[in-house]
């Protein structure tokens, strides 16, 4: 039997390529934790994680301290076990992002040495249901650009092949909001798909004014509209919006899932492989999505993203915001509006480990 011997941590920083401004923030840069275990058999591994501008290095801190040395002797091949065993270990501050987020790195690692082990990509060992998933981009659309700026986005992003284009939305005034969609819309035309991204800068009172306001301009879906702990707030937003709500990518557990599910409190589930706490619990929101009818349209991670998003039946959509070029040397394949998952065995990722340790702000080793 295969026990894990040697485990390490990268903490990497990436800069945007351009400026990314929504309604509360500002994307600083991706601080990327990546880790590589390898086995007594020979075999290894390797996760990731990320953060939006800090919490970083605290992660690195959860991981060094309280979670890899645990790592060390077990059996790689029993996941679901050292996903519960750490989580246990770390109760203390789960449910909480730092938590979630240091248990996908490891999550993620395993899941891609089961892969290499097993000789499949992660689509397939993890369900196999379809070989490519229609793409949106967000690369465009951030808030601080003006609206011919929109306008030109979108229209190119139409013209590369994608199937649509998410636009943030949260300016001082719901008809500074209406003009800029309305003048994308009328650029794209009908049959490619617009979605918007409030990112939870809404009351519930204006919510509802904005989906009230945006409503004729056939939106795939608002994203985020409210602060994410208010279940019953979009519940309520839920039975009145004309347009379908998307929640998601700040939760940081399955049960959050299962008590907006439950309470009928959103149409479409964001959920991020990284911020739930890995591909084990990804998955078992996409299962618990797909029960009820659900579907799932993943936040970010697009180079993980679309292999789960073609593992499981009730994924539509993949997000495109690559963020990981200057670090790996594969990127993702469109034909026809569609992202193709990676062929080659394990998560399909293809690092570049001599710029990684030329960029990382941090490195721990264990064994």
């Amino acid at each position: 039997m295969s026990r894990i011997e040697h485990v390490e941590v990268s903490l990497v920083p990436l800069e945007p390529k351009s400026l990314r401004t929504d309604a509360i923030q500002s994307f600083v840069r991706q601080e990327t934790p990546i880790l590589r275990l390898r086995c007594s058999d020979g075999s290894e591994g390797v996760g990731y994680t990320y953060t939006i501008g800090t919490g970083g290095s605290s992660i690195v801190a959860l991981l060094k301290d309280h979670l890899v040395p645990r790592l060390i002797g077990q059996d790689p091949d029993c996941i679901e076990f050292i996903w519960r065993d750490l989580l246990f270990h770390t109760h203390a501050t789960h449910v909480g992002a730092m938590t979630s987020l240091a248990l996908a790195a490891i999550d993620t690692a395993l899941w891609d040495r089961r892969c290499k082990v097993s000789g499949l990509p992660l689509w397939k060992l993890a369900g196999g249901a379809k070989d490519r998933v229609p793409v949106y981009t967000t690369e465009g659309g951030w808030l601080q650009l003006e609206t011919e700026q929109l306008v030109e986005q979108a229209v190119d992003a139409r013209n590369d092949g994608f199937s649509g284009a998410k636009v943030k939305i949260g300016k001082p005034h719901l008809s500074q909001d209406v003009k800029r969609l309305s003048a994308v819309r009328e650029a794209v035309g009908d049959a490619f798909e617009l979605m918007v991204d409030a990112n939870q800068a809404f009351s519930l009172s204006e919510a509802l004014r904005r989906a009230r306001a945006l409503d004729g301009l056939n939106l795939a879906w608002l994203e985020e509209p409210m602060p994410a702990d208010n279940i019953i707030d979009h519940r309520h937003l839920c039975l009145h919006s004309p347009i379908p709500v998307a929640v998601g990518e700040s939760m940081y557990s399955a049960g959050q899932f299962g008590d907006y599910i439950q309470s009928q409190a959103c149409h479409i589930v964001q959920v991020d492989v990284a911020r739930v706490g890995g591909i084990t619990p990804w998955l078992k929101v996409a299962k618990m999505a797909e029960s009820q009818n659900i579907s799932v349209c993943p936040h970010f991670l697009m180079e993980l993203h679309v292999s789960l998003s073609c593992a499981v039946p009730n994924a539509p959509w993949v997000e495109y915001i690559p963020q990981l070029d200057e670090i790996s040397g594969n990127r993702l394949v469109i034909e026809n509006g569609c992202a193709l998952p990676p062929r080659t065995p394990g998560l399909g990722i293809d690092w570049d480990w001599e710029k990684i340790a030329a960029l990382r702000a941090d490195f721990f080793a264990c064994q």
